[in-house]
């Protein structure tokens, strides 16, 4: 009977070790799987859907591969920098004149290069430092630097419809141009436009916002981003966007009237003037086609991605995908002082007195000799007759128009 409880002890003994043996294999494997799984969803870009709904880190959203990281740094360390300083230039010769300082046109231009200034140095710094160097910011941190980005493209986009009705009123109310479009009232719609655009950019940080992960209502684009603001703020843009294209195509098809109308046989200074205003709108034409193509280009494939991430989810190549078109919303702030500032005579005039007068003073710095110095001398008088003739002919550009 000893011998019988001996064994039977003996076996129950077996078996648990056994079983402890198989359970802590069973854990040990289990620990292995979850390590693994862990380390490849956040060192691995390519994110499954399932895999993705059970995503809370902003690591989720890091997807670029080395190679989309190289071209897109490439792009943001030349945009950046360029952008930069061609909007600093115009920001600087602008507030250097006191003659594009009174008109409202210049004012809008200024608003757009500080939104464009904005602009290069918040979406840089932030994009790369997300994208490129997977910084791992806090939710306040992170929604500051998103709304800063913001708050530029939705003043760049706001300047814009700016410039766009300044330039309809310059068509269309040619005569009553002064009245209706005073210094203060362009003030006042730059203030207003830069206090709505400050709060709408913010509204994340002050709250309306969601946890970080892919499930609705939280955007596959932006970590801590409501589907719902999303909407919002693409709506507007679409809106603003929308305003400007009715604008600049109300003012191609007065300037296509006016071709036809002079297109006519006409004999003597007539005709000369005639042809001369025709040129004159075809340039305009031209040159305002060029706008809606190149805000097309730029504005599109950014505000079509956010709507699709409203109403649908995103794969992983489509977010890598938006980010290489995020990067067309800096491109076009490095275009806009070249389609709106510096193709203007008078800014390019200024700008061309301004840096005359650095080299005359660099001259004098350096100890030229006496000739030299005349001619800088002359050459600054030359400035400041060209600055009387401008102060004594101040003309809007509708006067411009209507001029030739």
């Amino acid at each position: 009977m000893r011998q019988k409880r001996f064994l039977f002890g003996q076996f129950y003994q077996q078996k648990n070790a056994k079983t402890m043996s198989v359970l802590g294999k069973m854990e040990t494997e289990l620990e292995q799987d979850h390590k693994a799984t862990t380390a490849v969803y956040e060192s691995t870009p390519n994110i499954t859907t399932t895999e993705a709904s059970l995503c809370n880190s902003t690591q989720c959203y890091m997807v670029l591969t080395p190679t989309e990281k190289k071209a897109i740094g490439t792009i943001c360390f030349i945009a950046g920098p360029v952008t930069f300083l061609e909007n600093i230039l115009v920001l600087l010769v602008i507030a250097s004149s006191t003659t594009l300082r009174r008109r409202p046109s210049y004012l809008f231009i200024s608003s757009l290069a500080l939104a464009d200034t904005f602009a290069s140095c918040f979406f840089t710094i932030s994009f790369l430092d997300f994208h490129l160097y997977s910084q791992n910011d806090r939710p306040h941190i992170y929604l500051f630097k998103l709304g800063g980005v913001t708050m530029a493209f939705t003043g760049s986009v706001g300047s814009l419809l700016l410039t766009a009705l300044d330039r309809y009123l310059c068509i269309y109310q040619a005569s009553n141009y002064k009245v209706l479009l005073t210094r203060t009232r362009a003030k006042l719609a730059i203030v207003l436009l830069w206090c709505v655009t400050i709060i709408i950019s913010f509204l994340p940080l002050m709250g309306w916002r969601c946890a970080t992960n892919f499930k609705p209502p939280c955007s596959r684009l932006f970590p801590y981003v409501d589907h719902h603001y999303l909407a919002f703020w693409t709506g507007l843009q679409l809106v603003v966007l929308f305003l400007i294209i009715v604008a600049y195509v109300l003012i191609l098809w007065k300037a296509n009237r006016h071709e036809t109308a002079m297109g006519g046989p006409k004999s003597g200074r007539q005709s000369v003037k005639g042809q001369a205003r025709m040129r004159m709108d075809i340039q305009l034409a031209r040159t305002f086609s060029l706008i809606l193509l190149i805000l097309a280009f730029f504005w599109l494939p950014v505000l079509s991605f956010m709507m699709v991430d409203v109403t649908e989810t995103l794969t992983n190549k489509q977010q890598r995908m938006f980010a290489f078109c995020s990067t067309l919303c800096l491109v076009n702030s490095c275009v806009n002082p070249l389609l709106y500032a510096l193709r203007c005579k008078e800014l390019r005039g200024e700008l061309f007195a301004m840096l005359a007068c650095c080299k005359a003073c660099r001259g004098n710095t350096l100890g030229n000799t006496q000739s030299q110095r005349k001619e800088n001398g002359s050459g600054i008088n030359k400035k400041s007759k060209d600055h009387a003739v401008t102060d004594s002919n101040a003309e809007t550009i509708s006067e411009i128009v209507d001029r030739q």
